[in-house]
């Protein structure tokens, strides 16, 4: 198994695109391949890898979009020209292709080998199956958000050849046909099989397949002119996904609450193992707080926090989430520099500091700090329902229904007076997206629903992009890359 492990290490180095030295042996090793237990061990292996992507799929997900940008506590924001949407072919996010290809070996590897593998109960290796066939979808379809044209590999690196590497990029309609014969695969393995491994999200499913497609499918729909055909497929995977549902708000968070039946697939975090982002970058030192105030006046001296303030709430966020009968309002703890009430938020009020994301707080462990091992959600049932309602929404339908069944979830016992009635499509479009914008804070998706989207509303929504500039929706690749790889060209525009 070590040895395993070092030879993957190798392949993430490798399929960098960015070589300087030449590995001394295959990087798969043929004995590995030969009981249940090696790949239960490699099953699990790709779980803890994916895991190291969760930071690197956020980013591309929400920085560039209108959530961040506004004030932080006594550190640097971060990604303040992602925010600006400063991107060029010097001014390169995410090079090397994020080393998903580290990622996507190791998958691969599994695709090609687990299937030649005696199982005890094969209803066990076809539901392993279903879940990487999902995962490597999934990965191609971030990419494919990510930069358009991406090369395409479904095989794993099994000898050390630099020329080999070498490959152009799949048009975007040959990357989204990767990704849907995957999702089918992913869907034949499980077959009628709806269950969770081990009886836990934090593992891919048939649920986490459906949702993904669902997804896709509408982003082909959209973006990339698939239409009705694809909505349609998206509209109907969405309807059979079972045995989730919303929960009540106040029980969806938390790490004694991570288990709820609203989460579909999330990223694992342990203590021991690791712990996620948010604690990192999402709040501020104790001694930063100490002389400060919440928006009821409330002294924060006493509040246990010990982490950085790398992103601030907008104010476009902090008004959006204004309503005192939103539950989703709870988002974000507001702080202030003295010791008043401020309630409603006002975005010009000069005692304002900065705002806590509430949302993946952790909690107060035995040895009296802050934990934050709250597991990190990509698809949740509220995904779900909104997505339908855009599927049914671009096929000319009513999507009522499922926007207020979220929409009743935020309000309570106070959504008589905010019920959703459908209008024109470009009025529910924009409804769809307000209503996602609330709902999802802090989960990596509000750029992608705006690309997602279509017409004007990107642009509309973020005041650091212009139409004119277009081509910024997909990210640039290096000069290093390029000069490394004589089939690669630089996204268009840049």
């Amino acid at each position: 198994m070590k040895k395993y492990i070092l030879l993957f290490i190798s392949t993430v180095f490798l399929m960098s695109c960015e070589l300087d030295m030449k590995p001394e042996s295959d990087l798969t090793y043929n004995g590995f391949w030969d009981t249940e237990e090696a790949v239960q061990a490699a099953h699990v292996g790709i779980y803890a890898n994916y895991r190291n992507y969760t930071f690197t799929q956020w980013q591309m997900g929400e920085v560039r979009s209108d959530i961040w940008g506004g004030n932080t506590f006594a550190n640097s924001p971060n990604d303040v020209d992602l925010m600006a949407n400063n991107i060029s072919s010097t001014l390169v996010y995410f090079s090397n292709w994020a080393n998903f290809y580290g990622l996507l070996h190791y998958i691969n590897d599994f695709i090609q080998n687990a299937p030649n593998v005696e199982f005890d109960n094969e209803m066990e290796k076809n539901h392993m199956m279903g879940q990487v066939y999902g995962l490597r979808a999934q990965v191609y379809y971030t990419m494919l958000k990510a930069w358009g044209n991406v090369p395409v590999n479904t095989e794993p690196l099994l000898d050390v050849d630099l020329e080999a590497l070498k490959k152009p990029r799949s048009p975007k309609s040959e990357v989204m046909q990767q990704i849907k014969s995957d999702i089918a695969q992913s869907l034949e393995y499980f077959g009628d099989d709806n269950s969770l491994w081990l009886g836990k999200q934090i593992y891919w499913s048939k649920a986490a397949t459906l949702a993904l497609k669902g997804d896709a499918y509408i982003w082909s729909g959209k973006v990339l002119g698939g239409g009705n055909n694809d909505f349609t497929e998206a509209k109907a995977a969405l309807q059979q996904i079972t045995g989730f549902e919303l929960v009540d708000f106040n029980n969806l968070w938390g790490q004694s609450n991570e288990n709820n039946n609203e989460f579909i697939f999330t990223v694992d975090y342990q203590q021991d193992q690791a712990s996620n982002f948010y604690g990192n970058l999402f709040t501020t030192r104790a001694v930063d707080l100490a002389p400060l105030y919440d928006e009821e006046g409330g002294s924060m001296s006493s509040f246990v926090i010990n982490g950085l303030s790398r992103y601030g709430a907008s104010e476009k966020t902090l008004l959006l989430l204004d309503d005192t009968l939103d539950l989703r309002r709870n988002t974000f703890i507001r702080i202030y520099d003295d010791g008043n009430v401020h309630i409603p938020y006002q975005a010009e009020n000069p005692n304002y500091q900065g705002a806590l994301l509430n949302k993946f707080l952790g909690v107060i462990g035995t040895d009296g700090t802050r934990w934050d091992y709250n597991n990190v959600p990509v698809y949740r049932y509220a995904d779900v329902l909104l997505l339908l309602a855009e599927a049914k929404n671009n096929l000319g339908e009513d999507p009522s229904t499922e926007i207020n069944a979220v929409r009743s979830r935020a309000y309570a016992e106070n959504f008589v007076g905010h019920e959703f009635s459908s209008g024109s499509t470009e009025e529910n479009t924009k409804a769809i997206l307000d209503e996602r914008y609330k709902e999802f804070v802090g989960e990596g998706k509000r750029w992608w629903d705006l690309v997602r989207a279509g017409g004007t509303f990107v642009f509309d929504e973020v005041a650091s992009l212009d139409a004119s500039e277009a081509y910024k929706i997909y990210y640039s690749i290096s000069e290093s890359m390029l000069a490394n790889d004589s089939e690669l060209t630089q996204t268009e525009g840049y």
